[in-house]
């Protein structure tokens, strides 16, 4: 009892200082275009902005997009043809100066910094190749992350994504935030499944599947996501899906230990030797 006592003081504490936080940080906040600023309005309102790297016009995306390229076609074979549940394979790039360059690219740093309202934390890259599956586990179940009060995901697809690939999906934030009804039953279906994410079927009654969001798009289109506040999932996919994952959170966030994945022994790393210029 004194402990649960203690540990609501604990979080109580961190709001408070975390929108004291928000509140002081308010006039240091970068300036931003007319554009960049629509960007971080429709992460607001909607929880996800979809666009491209030839709109987003970032000169060093040529040579992200060798690196990342080389590192897909180095990523081993996997032999998983034979199991009921095929779990993504994931590289850690974070190491690559290629990649990690593009993402702390000031301009979308200014833009994440803007939405999350604090300083940005830049964890890191994995390239992401997920497999097909016949039913939903993992991350293909509706779910929030929850490195962070509010996180920013950019995803960029490697190769074009229609349904079959199985895209990025998200419900908008009018329909799963507070006050709306919808949130207490979505944050009530998460609970009850111990946060681990909820099926399609669970979800349906609460929103229609009219009103989910899914992201299909060429390779090349970009994915700005909050999947700590946007209801999420990666779809049912029949054919192969590869993406980069580019991670940022406020500095530092609330649960940094969940965000050592991006650049630690998670994961495979490539040596720095096999970037570009190898």
């Amino acid at each position: 009892m004194i402990n649960r006592i203690q540990d609501k003081l604990f979080n109580l504490k961190s709001e408070v200082l975390y929108r004291a936080s928000l509140v002081k940080h308010r006039s240091n906040l970068p300036q931003l275009s007319v554009g960049d600023r629509f960007i971080v309005n429709t992460l607001k309102t909607e929880g996800a902005y979809i666009t491209s790297l030839a709109d987003l016009g970032i000169d060093s995306t040529p040579k992200m997009l060798q690196s990342a390229y080389k590192q897909l076609v180095r990523m081993a074979a996997v032999d998983n043809q034979n199991l009921d549940e095929r779990l993504p394979q994931i590289y850690t790039l974070t190491d690559l100066p290629e990649i990690y360059n593009w993402g702390n690219n000031q301009r979308l740093i200014n833009i994440i910094e803007n939405y999350l309202g604090l300083p940005v934390a830049f964890h890191g890259v994995h390239l992401r190749k997920d497999f097909p599956n016949e039913h939903q586990f993992g991350t293909l179940l509706w779910h929030k992350d929850s490195e962070d009060r509010r996180m920013v995901k950019v995803i960029i697809y490697l190769n074009d994504v229609e349904k079959k690939h199985g895209p990025f999906e998200y419900i908008p934030l009018s329909l799963t935030s507070f006050p709306n009804p919808n949130a207490y039953r979505v944050d009530y279906k998460l609970w009850q499944s111990g946060y681990l994410g909820i099926n399609d079927e669970e979800v349906e009654p609460i929103i229609p599947k009219s009103a989910w969001k899914s992201c299909p798009g060429p390779a090349g289109t970009v994915v700005i996501a909050d999947p700590r506040t946007a209801l999420h999932h990666g779809t049912i996919r029949t054919e192969e899906r590869s993406a980069l994952f580019f991670v940022y959170t406020t500095n530092p966030p609330k649960r940094p230990e969940l965000c050592t994945q991006y650049w630690d022994d998670t994961f495979a790393k490539p040596t720095v030797s096999s970037s570009l210029n190898s």
